[in-house]
């Protein structure tokens, strides 16, 4: 028996995006109360070079995957909700949006924290004072975000189809029939969630930062922009074995602050939000099954032409 694939997904505008192993599916409730689903083949580079499965490299590979998948999400998704045609994303429009969103990121939890950080130097002097000084304030910038955005109507129906994700993974994943009532029983918290893997990120950071100078300033910034897919991987790597073996209260400690953050971004949804998300999850168990009957009808195809090819050469000796 094959390993069991750790589903994931996100929320999007009125709806929830899933990811399976070889397919993605976003599914849509519009503004007729129709559910709209697309779903997609996944791309990864991992196919072509293995060598990105390694650990500690896979975080920062998943990450970038992730982030390409969630935007393709978002715009069927935003297409979908205000009934427009959705225009194709270019190669360049992609990387552009990548590049904007991580540059953001770069500047609002990496260069603000160690401007502000820096500042406070004759109040907190020495390497291990200030990483530390660092690190609260990025934990802080991090949680004002998430509660501020948090306070946007849309957003907050984009936390409950987060909720629904959630809900609907802790139900597969506990053999639970997939049934809005089934599925409402179950936590709206999930310890592979991308909000625990933010925050174990910028908890890493104060530990792997402290081996690391903090003057000058210029270095200071430098150093932690390229050691993020450091920081990544390693957090990425930590998430999948504390989830594995979340029974273990070492693992239950590690989770708990990422599973106390989700309750920032994540709200209990309705049975018709639920609803959606099982739409998503369920078409990409359709298309992974349907991709499992073309491989093994190709395998039989393959198997009956060697078969034929070993009785035309018995024939013809």
């Amino acid at each position: 028996m094959g390993k069991k694939f750790n589903y994931g997904g996100q929320a999007v505008i009125e709806g929830v995006m899933m990811r399976g192993p070889s397919a993605w599916a976003v599914a849509v409730r519009c503004p007729d109360q129709r559910i709209e689903v697309e779903t997609r083949p996944v791309e990864t580079v991992t196919a072509r070079y293995p060598f990105l499965k390694w650990p500690l490299i896979r975080g920062t590979v998943v990450l970038v995957e992730s982030m390409v998948i969630g935007i393709k999400a978002l715009s069927f998704s935003a297409s979908k909700a205000t009934e427009e045609e959705e225009k194709p994303i270019s190669p360049l429009e992609m990387a552009a949006t990548v590049a904007l969103a991580l540059g953001l990121a770069i500047v609002l939890f990496i260069v603000l924290p160690v401007f502000l950080a820096h500042l406070l130097t004759p109040l907190v002097p020495g390497t291990v004072g200030q990483n530390v000084l660092e690190g609260l304030i990025r934990v802080g910038a991090f949680l004002a975000y998430v509660a501020g955005v948090g306070l946007m109507p849309d957003i907050r129906r984009v936390f409950q189809y987060h909720g629904a994700e959630h809900k609907v993974i802790n139900a597969y994943e506990a053999g639970t029939r997939l049934e809005p009532a089934a599925v409402q029983r179950h936590s709206a918290l999930h310890p592979r969630c991308g909000t625990s893997f933010i925050l174990l990120v910028i908890i890493l950071k104060v530990f792997i930062f402290s081996f690391l100078a903090t003057d000058p300033l210029w270095w200071r910034i430098t150093s932690r922009v390229l050691l993020l897919p450091v920081v990544a991987g390693v957090a990425y790597e930590v998430i999948k074995f504390t989830a594995r073996h979340a029974r273990f209260p070492l693992s239950r400690l590690l989770l708990a602050p990422g599973l106390a953050v989700q309750r920032l971004t994540t709200r209990e949804p309705d049975d018709g939000q639920v609803e959606v998300a099982i739409s998503a999850f369920e078409a990409v168990r359709v298309a992974e099954e349907a991709e499992k009957g073309t491989v093994n009808q190709e395998e039989r195809e393959a198997e009956a032409e060697e078969g034929e090819g070993d009785v035309r050469k018995v024939g013809a000796s």
